[in-house]
């Protein structure tokens, strides 16, 4: 297992993180995983089943590294576990995984291990510094002074025993508020505080695979105010199209705040997710993608046919026949593609096509594959390939082709494409030529 740690700093009079803050940050990083929890002053990810979606560890954590800080964190860590990783982010560890987990956490100071808080003072006056000492003291006795708890942190610290978290769920709706550090006087200044709930809104958006078209700023006055000011003012903004770019959605936002005039300083946003709707990313391609450079795929298969060779580029196209090993062949991609008009088939065509066809054994007049066959559709009788008799040669002769084909169903194999060959002076036959999926 893979775990990352995200860990907020106190606040200045020294009180753990407010919970606004770590549900916020929670709630952005269920775009990377839906098992996320909140424990202490972090916000804990397991990431393992989401490596390959985002690139790798090292894409994760690049991309993790570089949105999160506009959240306030001040440290991130992975490790094979939870605990662990909550424990190198204290510790100032970022990678946990360098090394084997005893080695790396022996060494941590034993702070870094929520479940010693209580016994803090008593695990220093017995002489121990780290981890690794409060493992060397004997396991009754921790029992039995210290009770039950500090040895399962431990054990869960270094993967010996289960973890049990309570998984923050997605809310339906977004709202989120920020307490200002300090009082705003001025509206473009609030975009600072408002980018922060942006990004919530957006990891928010990522994870409900959702796009935003309509959301409110709402800013309170501070209590020193005058009595004609209000108790606070809001925005509404509008996006021409849903979309989930934090950058954009900033710029956005600031002009509209450049119009705004505050009646009193603010000491608190909020924003509100108004109209929400379903939003679907293009997948990425192999090939170049005319939205992103300008560049049609004829135009790329050019150049590489030009650097590798014309007879070493080829795409497939399509050909008037309705023999299947026949209806597509591949030419050179320089080549301008013929216009092909091709009929739909009146039979449904399989998804995998054997690149020669099986030929099945019959019992009773019914052909067998992994047991008896049963006819749903069909026949659909082919007839082509005589073109190439006449004055050919050997192997041009055997694409000639009288079939008549069905849509078969076997109890183990499921839907296959079979067909009934019938050439004058050869035995009645069945093949199995493509399978459904």
């Amino acid at each position: 297992m893979q775990w990352i740690a995200l860990s907020l700093p106190p606040t200045p009079n020294g009180t753990p993180p407010p919970s606004d803050a770590l549900a916020g940050l929670a709630t952005w990083a269920l775009q990377f995983t839906p098992r996320v929890a909140i424990v202490d002053e972090a916000v804990l990810l397991e990431v393992e089943a989401s490596l390959r979606l985002f690139g790798g560890r090292r894409a994760l954590h690049d991309r993790i590294a570089a949105e999160v800080t506009g959240l306030g964190c001040t440290a991130i860590a992975w490790a094979p576990n939870s605990l662990a990783a909550l424990a190198c982010a204290r510790g100032g560890i970022v990678n946990g995984l360098r090394l084997p987990l005893p080695d790396l956490l022996d060494a941590l100071p034993f702070k870094v291990l929520s479940a010693t808080t209580p016994c803090r003072l008593t695990l220093a006056q017995l002489g121990c510094h780290t981890l690794g000492d409060v493992r060397r003291l004997p396991r009754g006795g921790i029992g039995r002074r210290f009770g039950q708890t500090l040895l399962a942190g431990l054990d869960q610290a270094y993967g010996l025993r289960p973890e049990a978290h309570e998984w923050v769920q997605l809310p339906a709706t977004f709202r989120a508020r920020l307490e200002l550090m300090s009082r705003v006087e001025t509206a473009p200044a609030l975009l600072f505080g408002a980018r922060r709930l942006l990004m919530q809104l957006c990891g928010w958006l990522a994870a409900r695979r959702a796009g935003i078209t309509t959301f409110t700023l709402r800013w309170a006055h501070d209590a020193m105010r005058t009595r004609d000011a209000g108790e606070g003012g809001a925005l509404r903004v509008r996006t021409a199209q849903p979309m989930r770019n934090i950058e954009h959605l900033c710029c956005l936002l600031a002009e509209h705040l450049a119009r705004v005039v505050l009646q009193a300083p603010v000491g608190e946003l909020e924003i509100t997710a108004d109209h929400v709707v379903p939003l679907h990313e293009p997948n990425a391609s192999l090939l170049p993608d005319p939205r992103s450079d300008g560049e049609s795929l004829t135009l790329a298969l050019e150049r590489v046919a030009a650097r590798l060779g014309p007879d070493r580029v080829l795409r497939p196209v399509l050909v008037e026949d309705r023999r299947l090993e026949w209806a597509q062949r591949w030419q050179a991609a320089a080549l301008p593609l013929p216009r092909a008009r091709v009929a739909p088939p009146e039979l449904a065509q399989p998804t995998f096509v054997l690149p020669t066809p099986l030929r099945l054994q019959v019992r009773n007049h019914r052909p067998l594959y992994r047991g008896p066959l049963a006819l749903l559709t069909g026949p659909q009788r082919i007839e082509g390939g005589w073109w190439h008799c006449e004055g050919g040669t050997a192997a041009q002769h055997s694409q000639l082709v009288l079939r008549d084909y069905w849509v078969a169903l076997s109890e183990h194999a499921g839907v296959l494409w079979v067909y009934q060959q019938r050439l004058a002076g050869d035995d009645i036959a069945w093949y199995l030529h493509g399978f459904f999926a």
